[in-house]
């Protein structure tokens, strides 16, 4: 499984019919699954995240060239200020994406690493993925990107960002988070929260 986060900017007052639109969109698509369609909250505001998976490397082309030719690629032509579409493999001891309910208020974590910190990157989260599990088990899923600078994207599930802050805390203070080595590859980091269209897999 590969997948594609793509983010739509637009003005504020629009991203409700952008959310719509790109749903759309995904369901009119010949390749790919629709997995999560989220409105920026914290962070840039504007900007509509849209995460898709694919069974192959050819469906993910074949829809990234359906966007690139079309006038108002995600039917938001009209809309549209900005996009970008990046691509991105899962860690391989990961499961698949699970949608469906998962708490209602998500975080998009992108780290920029260092050239060669993939690897390594990838031990330490999976060393630690187990022992922190009452934190853990609110991921989503994390991504590395195929193309561009080396860098990962994780994608979190809480129920409020109460409950965001308590677990954080909790599982720094028990030394089992960050995993041991990971943050060490960090060149660059940025967090966004983001809350689920209506019609979004991920709610």
């Amino acid at each position: 499984m590969l997948y594609e986060l793509a983010t739509l900017s637009c003005p504020l007052l629009a991203v409700g019919e952008v959310c719509t639109r790109a749903r759309n969109w995904a369901a009119e698509a010949e390749a790919g699954t629709l997995l999560g369609c989220w409105r920026t909250e914290i962070g840039t505001l504007g900007r509509v995240l849209v995460l898709r998976g694919f069974d192959t490397p050819e469906a993910m082309t074949t829809e990234r060239r359906r966007a690139l030719m079309s006038a108002a690629p995600f039917h938001v032509g009209d809309l549209l200020t900005g996009l970008t579409m990046d691509s991105y493999a899962p860690f391989p001891f990961l499961p698949l994406v699970r949608t469906g309910p998962r708490g209602g208020v998500y975080e998009v974590r992108t780290y920029r690493l260092r050239p060669g910190g993939l690897a390594p990157t990838l031990a330490a989260w999976e060393a630690a993925m187990g022992p922190a599990r009452t934190y853990t088990a609110h991921l989503v899923t994390n991504l590395y990107a195929l193309d561009g600078a080396p860098r990962i994207t994780h994608i979190w599930a809480f129920s409020s960002l109460e409950e965001r802050a308590r677990l954080r805390g909790e599982v720094y203070a028990s030394g089992l988070w960050p995993p041991k080595g990971g943050p060490g590859q960090i060149l660059e980091a940025t967090s966004t929260i983001a809350l689920p269209d209506p019609g979004s897999p991920l709610s």
